[in-house]
């Protein structure tokens, strides 16, 4: 992944994650128990790290809440089987709703996709009820295939996602707006 690509979101790097092999701590969260695999790394997330990520000698992974409680980005974590359908109904939905700036990117399975929705400084607490709302109402038309983040349902600690791979699509600014 070129550094362009990741400019498009707004990714906290004073910190970062790497997936380990065995399990690094357990965490109790409303009454589950949460084995966590990927350990926390207090440096910079840098070009080393992420050339090390897309060439697949490490998985690595970004948090989506910084140390002051603030979100930037709202993420579909879509685990279906047609991120092209997918794609389009999120984007009608997203500007539908107000969102101009989004971007989808490729993961390493083949077909999931994480959708970057641009939000800006946002609270955890009000990310959370925007995510719900906006997978509520994309429910409504297809079947829910993706999760997302940030999610009070888990550990704030399992609010990370594994650095993109490849950029799917990206929408920016209101261009399409000249066009109704």
């Amino acid at each position: 992944m070129q550094s362009i690509d990741t400019a498009l979101i707004k990714m906290i790097t004073s910190h970062y994650f790497i997936k380990r092999d065995v399990i690094v701590n357990k965490i109790e969260h409303k009454g589950r128990l949460f084995f966590d695999k990927f350990e926390r790394v207090n440096e910079l997330l840098n070009y080393k790290v992420i050339q090390d990520h897309d060439a697949g000698r490490i998985i690595a992974a970004h948090p989506l809440i910084n140390a002051n409680d603030k979100v930037e980005n709202i993420v579909f974590d879509y685990n279906g089987r047609t991120p092209e359908r997918f794609w389009h109904r999120a984007q009608l939905l997203l500007r539908e709703e107000g969102f101009i700036n989004f971007t989808a990117y490729k993961s390493k399975t083949e077909g999931h996709l994480h959708l970057y929705v641009h939000k800006g400084h946002t609270t955890f607490h009000e990310a959370c009820q925007l995510a719900n709302m906006i997978s509520m109402k994309l429910s409504q038309r297809l079947a829910k295939e993706w999760r997302m983040f940030p999610n009070t349902d888990m550990p704030r600690e399992f609010n990370i996602l594994a650095l993109p791979y490849e950029l799917y699509q990206k929408e920016r600014g209101a261009s399409w707006s000249k066009h109704m």
